[in-house]
C-alpha cells in the first residue's frame, strides 16, 4: 500500500486526480488511514448503541439520558481542548485521546459481554468518551494544515468528507447492523476500541512535528480568551456559530433520537434497517464529497456553504414526511450530501483565513458553540414529541432549522469573505520563519 503511494509522490500522479493530491503527503497518509479506521469503529457504535439503549429501555428519553452524558463532557472540556491543542503537540493530544476511547469502549465490551451492562454504565462510558472527543476534534481540525499546503487542503477536505460519511454512515452502519444481529452489541463495541487503538498506532507513526510549541505561552484562560475575541472580531465566524447552535438545537436531537424510533416502533424494521437509512446518506455524502474535490469549491464559497446548510437542514422534514424505509433513506441522501457540500466549504474557510496559531482554539470554540446546545435538544426532543407526534417534531426541527440557517447570510460582513485573502499557511509561516533565522 505505502509503495503504491510512493510511486505517485511525483508530477503526473495524484496530480491527475486532483482529489487524491494530498495523499501524496506521507503524515497525511497515515492520518487519513487512522481516521478512517476510528470512524469506521464508529459507525459500528452508532447502531450497536443505539440498538443497546433501547434493548434495555424502549424508549426516546433513554438514548437522549445517553446523548446528553456525552455531550455534555464534551461541552464542557472544549475550550481547554483547544487551548492544549495550540500549546502542545496535536498529534500526542490526539493519541491520548484516542487511548482514553479505547478503554472506555473495552470496557463497556467487557460490560455487555458479560451481562451485566447496566443504564448507569452506559452513562459513565459515555461521559468519558464525550470528554476525551473534546480534545480530540480541536486538535485533529488544526493538525491538516500542518501538514499540507494551503492549495491542497480544499481537497483534504473532501478526502476527510469522503472517508467520513463512507465508513460513520455507510460502511460502519450497514456492518454494525449485521454484526449486532450476528454476535451481539458486546463484541461490536469491542471492534469499536480495537478502532482506535489502530488510529494511535498511525499517530504514532507520524513524523516530529515541524515547530514547537511553548508550554509556558500564557495560561489557559488568556489563550482562551484571545481565541473569542478574534472570533467576536470576524462575522463570519461568530454568525456562522451562533446559526449552527439554534440550527442544531432544533434538529440534531429530534434526528438523533427519533430516526432510529422511527425505523423500529414504526416501519418495525430492525438493525439492518437503521443501518441501510444511515448507509444511504453515506453513499450520498460519498458522491458530493468527490464531486467538491475534482472540481473544487466555487468562487463564493461562503453563499454556497449557507444555500447548501439550508437546504440539507430543510431535508430533515423528509423524516417526518417518510412513511416507507426508501423514503427515510431518500431524506438521509439529500441531508448528508448537502451537508457535506457545506462542511468542506467550511473547513476550508476555516484553515485558510484563521491564523495558524489560532486556529485549536477557534475550533474548539466551533465545536462548543455549535453543539452547545445539544444537550438541551436532546433534552426536549422526548417531551416535545410526547405533546406534538414522533413525525410533527422531525417536520418543524427541520423547517425551523432551515429558516435560522438561511438567516446567517445576511449579517453584515459574512459574505465579504469571499474577497478576502487567505492567512499565512503554517509551511508559510515556517519557510519565513527560517528565512529570518528565527526558531518557531
Amino acid at each position: 500500500m505505502h509503495q503504491s503511494y510512493e510511486g505517485l509522490d511525483r508530477p503526473g500522479g495524484f496530480s491527475r486526480v486532483r482529489l487524491l493530491a494530498p495523499l501524496a503527503h506521507r503524515d497525511f497518509r497515515l492520518l487519513l488511514i487512522g481516521t478512517s479506521v476510528s470512524l469506521l469503529g464508529d459507525g459500528l457504535f452508532l447502531i450497536a448503541l443505539a440498538w443497546q439503549v433501547y434493548s434495555l429501555s424502549n424508549a426516546p428519553s433513554a438514548l437522549a439520558t445517553v446523548g446528553i452524558a456525552m455531550t455534555v463532557p464534551t461541552i464542557t472540556c472544549l475550550l481547554a481542548g483547544g487551548a492544549v491543542s495550540d500549546r502542545f503537540d496535536r498529534r500526542r493530544v490526539m493519541l491520548i485521546a484516542d487511548s482514553v476511547r479505547a478503554v472506555a469502549l473495552a470496557a463497556l465490551a467487557a460490560l455487555a459481554l458479560c451481562g451485566v451492562l447496566a443504564m448507569w454504565h452506559l452513562l459513565v462510558i459515555a461521559a468519558v468518551y464525550g470528554a476525551a472527543t473534546a480534545f480530540f476534534d480541536p486538535a485533529s481540525d488544526a493538525l491538516v494544515p500542518e501538514l499540507l499546503a494551503a492549495e491542497d487542503l480544499a481537497q483534504a477536505n473532501s478526502l476527510d468528507q469522503l472517508i467520513r460519511p463512507l465508513a460513520l454512515r455507510l460502511a460502519g452502519p450497514a456492518a454494525g447492523g449485521a454484526l449486532v444481529a450476528a454476535i451481539g452489541t458486546g463484541a461490536t463495541f469491542g471492534l469499536d476500541a480495537l478502532s482506535f487503538v489502530v488510529s494511535g498506532a498511525m499517530l504514532l507513526s507520524m513524523s516530529s512535528p515541524r515547530r514547537t510549541r511553548s508550554h509556558a505561552a500564557g495560561s489557559v484562560r488568556r489563550e482562551v480568551m484571545a481565541g473569542m475575541r478574534y472570533v467576536r472580531s470576524h462575522a463570519w465566524l461568530w454568525a456562522t456559530l451562533i446559526s449552527a447552535a439554534i440550527a442544531y438545537l432544533a434538529f440534531l436531537g429530534p434526528t438523533e433520537v427519533l430516526l432510529p424510533f422511527v425505523v423500529k416502533n414504526e416501519l418495525h424494521g430492525g438493525a439492518g434497517a437503521l443501518g441501510l437509512v444511515f448507509a444511504a446518506g453515506g453513499l450520498g455524502s460519498l458522491l458530493c464529497a468527490i464531486g467538491i474535490g475534482q472540481r473544487g469549491l466555487p468562487r463564493h464559497s461562503i453563499r454556497f456553504m449557507y444555500i447548501c446548510w439550508t437546504l440539507a437542514t430543510l431535508a430533515v422534514a423528509g423524516y417526518g414526511l417518510a412513511h416507507a424505509l426508501w423514503g427515510l433513506m431518500a431524506a438521509a441522501v439529500a441531508f448528508n450530501s448537502l451537508e457535506t457540500a457545506g462542511t468542506i466549504a467550511w473547513a476550508t474557510a476555516k484553515q485558510r483565513h484563521v491564523p495558524a496559531a489560532l486556529l485549536g482554539r477557534v475550533s474548539s470554540l466551533d465545536w462548543l458553540i455549535s453543539i452547545g446546545l445539544l444537550p438541551v435538544s436532546y433534552a426536549l426532543t422526548a417531551p416535545v414529541s410526547a405533546v406534538i407526534g414522533v413525525r410533527t417534531t422531525l417536520i418543524t426541527a427541520g423547517i425551523v432549522g432551515a429558516a435560522v440557517t438561511l438567516a446567517a447570510v445576511f449579517v453584515p460582513g459574512v459574505r465579504s469573505l469571499d474577497a478576502v485573502a487567505p492567512a499565512p499557511s503554517a509551511d508559510t509561516l515556517g519557510a519565513a520563519a527560517g528565512a529570518a533565522s528565527v526558531p518557531m
